[in-house]
């Protein structure tokens, strides 16, 4: 098991989908995508905890 951390959102679940099958148990990312509720649906199928802290920290 392994947490992994993301510093811009999930705009599609076939990262989180990745994410899950290499072994990461919890997910912290800052949400805001327009299918966060795809990809925290995708967590919760898979037993992933996912915390969306609300801060994006990437910058252009």
């Amino acid at each position: 098991g392994s947490v992994a951390a993301s510093d811009a959102f999930f705009p599609f679940r076939d990262g989180l989908d990745v994410l899950a099958r290499a072994g990461a148990l919890a997910i912290i990312q800052p949400g805001g995508s327009l299918r966060d509720g795809e990809v925290i649906a995708a967590a919760d199928e898979q037993g992933v905890a996912m915390v969306l802290t609300g801060i994006r920290h990437f910058r252009h």
